[in-house]
């Protein structure tokens, strides 16, 4: 089973920036789609970015041009680049994996495994 464990969430705020990391165990990155999704209370857990095996990348229509998605295989460890943060941005944040993944899966059904999330809280 894939093992992931997130980090660098954090109070920040308003047009402020972000690094979220994903640090996956238990198998190499290589072939796994991995995902960005975020949930705020009270709301559905929300695909905000995500990248396949191949580096496709797809982002949420909220993020785009402000969010920053990639990967270093031989680190085994997913990025997410937060810039220009707002206070909808506020949420847990979550990365998940996928195996053989067929594009860039963008909806938390689609994948298996979850890591515990980092809160990220964007307020002055």
């Amino acid at each position: 089973q894939l093992q992931l464990v997130e980090s660098g969430g954090g109070l920040v705020q308003p047009g402020g920036s972000l690094r979220l990391s994903c640090v996956v165990s238990g198998f190499t990155l290589d072939d796994y789609a991995v995902g960005w999704f975020r949930q705020a209370p009270g709301k559905e857990r929300e695909g905000v970015s995500c990248i396949s095996s191949s580096g496709d990348t797809y982002y949420a229509d909220s993020v785009k041009g402000r969010f920053t998605i990639s990967r270093d295989n031989a680190k085994n460890t997913v990025y997410l680049q937060m810039n220009s943060l707002k206070p909808e941005d506020t949420a847990v944040y979550y990365c998940a994996g996928r195996l053989g993944a067929v594009g860039v899966p963008y909806r938390a059904w689609q994948y298996d495994d979850w890591g515990q999330g980092t809160q990220v809280t964007v307020s002055s």
